[in-house]
């Protein structure tokens, strides 16, 4: 029989399945509401609507997918929020019951190269860092946003959790390991004689016997530089180039340990660091604070001029030729080298030599008495690992008439060079960042072009000494 209003079950008459998947309904509005005004609200009894209990029994797939990562982002008042809203930032799914963080995997990907980026650009490796930011930003175009959710995470975590004995697994790039490993030390006291070390090779060296000792090659015979004592080994490595020192090394366990000797390395660093190496205000003692009082290590990782050979630049231009068939165009290419000696007392020598001069005529010639065109002397120092060359001025040929004044030089150049370190050599590449012709009377720098200039790669040559 109807009475006019609307056909609404009672309560008691509602089956079971439907008020059920009502009241799950309900809390899930009221989390949702919690979760945008941080208000936690109390369910009202009888406070259902007819809107309410007119919904569909059954909801598709995907709602109820979404429903459950709503929950899984609500954030506890214990633990505190557990998401970062960035605009424009990439979807990042945190669970709340520990706090990590899971990136799809190419947006995984994508964050550690950046986050190898930002070591390199700290660390002042700037081409490294350029290349990686490149093939970051290909991976995904908001890799930078993600990076900063996922630091912010991390800080956050460690300021509120407290410090747990187990270790989370997780994924940590190549350059964090190194980073780890370069705090670690090993110091082997033996006889007064202290063998310091960091980086990857401290960890190898843990694994390495107390006592240790060369071993022949054919056990039946004996190795008489077992009987040599330590100290007269030491002794003959001090005397030696660092190139043969680190040859021995190679040899056994027990010669690399020999190799580390501080009194080694020290030698090398106040040979090599001294000005204008080194600002006239700077000392040794700050610049191995900066390596954890590891000389081999400053030795090879600290920015340093090779004065044991010579730069060499590698330069070609095409020049449009002339010729008698119209048909024919010929173009002639032009190879042209430039050559850079560093010497200890800051004096440099720069000399610019055509195809005719090729360098193993030029380089035994390379000597501050040497007299030809396009031969330069000036001065250098070393900022960091910036290059400056000062006052370059040309050395004319000897006139053959001493009663004739030699011309007064009206310019003189300088050099903005970047020094880097590339595979299979160490601070053997100069970069040109500026090359200026300067009047002597005005001091009026003028730029010259960098059109045609090619970078310097070191040449070692074993007749010259390095200090």
């Amino acid at each position: 029989m109807s009475t006019g209003t609307s056909d609404v079950l009672a309560p008691e008459q509602e089956p079971v399945e439907l008020a059920r998947f009502r009241e799950q309904w309900k809390a899930e509005v009221r989390e949702r509401q919690t979760a945008t005004s941080g208000v936690q609200t109390q369910p009202v009894p009888g406070a259902s609507t007819a809107a309410e209990r007119i919904i569909p029994a059954a909801r598709s797939d995907a709602s109820a997918k979404t429903a459950t990562i709503t929950n899984t982002l609500s954030a506890s008042p214990s633990r505190g929020p557990a998401t970062h809203v960035v605009a424009g930032a990439p979807a990042v799914t945190t669970h709340a019951s520990h706090g990590h963080s899971h990136l799809s995997p190419s947006l995984a990907h994508a964050v550690e190269v950046y986050r190898e980026a930002v070591f390199h650009e700290q660390h002042s490796q700037l081409d490294e860092a350029l290349r990686l930011y490149r093939q970051a930003f290909r991976l995904d175009a908001n890799v930078d946003r993600a990076y900063f959710i996922e630091e912010q995470r991390t800080h956050e975590r460690s300021a509120t959790q407290p410090p747990s004995h187990k270790k989370a697994p997780s994924t940590v790039s190549v350059d964090e390991v190194t980073r780890d490993v370069q705090k670690l030390e090993v110091r082997k006291d033996s006889k007064d004689k202290s063998f310091v070390t960091s980086g990857f090779l401290a960890q190898v060296l843990k694994n390495f016997p107390e006592n240790l000792v060369f071993q022949p090659e054919n056990e039946k015979e004996g190795l008489p530089i077992n009987l040599i004592p330590d100290e007269l080994v030491l002794q003959i490595l001090r005397v030696l180039d660092y190139t043969t020192i680190e040859r021995f090394a190679a040899v056994s366990r027990k010669a690399r340990i020999l190799s580390l000797d501080s009194a080694i390395w020290r030698d090398f660093v106040h040979l090599a660091y001294k000005p204008p190496q080194i600002a006239d205000n700077e000392s040794i003692t700050n610049i191995m604070e900066l390596y954890s009082s590891d000389y081999r290590r400053a030795y090879i990782e600290h920015p340093r001029l090779r004065m044991d050979g010579v730069y060499i630049a590698v330069c070609h231009y095409m020049r449009m030729g002339s010729s008698e068939n119209a048909w024919v165009n010929v173009t002639h290419l032009i190879t042209y080298h430039r050559y850079l000696r560093f010497f200890p007392n800051g004096q440099v020598l720069s000399l610019l030599a055509n195809e005719e001069w090729q360098p193993q005529t030029v380089i035994p010639m390379l000597k501050p008495s040497l007299r030809m065109k396009g031969f330069y002397i000036g001065n250098w120092s070393l900022s960091g690992s910036t290059v400056y060359i000062t006052n370059l001025v040309e050395k004319h040929l000897s006139h053959a008439h001493a009663t004739t004044e030699p011309q007064r030089n009206r310019y003189f150049f300088q050099m903005t060079l970047a020094l880097h370190s590339r595979p299979l050599g160490r601070w053997n590449k100069l970069d040109f960042i500026g090359y200026d012709s300067v009047n002597v009377e005005d001091g009026e720098a003028v730029p010259l072009p960098l059109r045609n200039e090619r970078s310097f790669w070191f040449s070692k040559v074993k007749s010259w000494p390095g200090y």
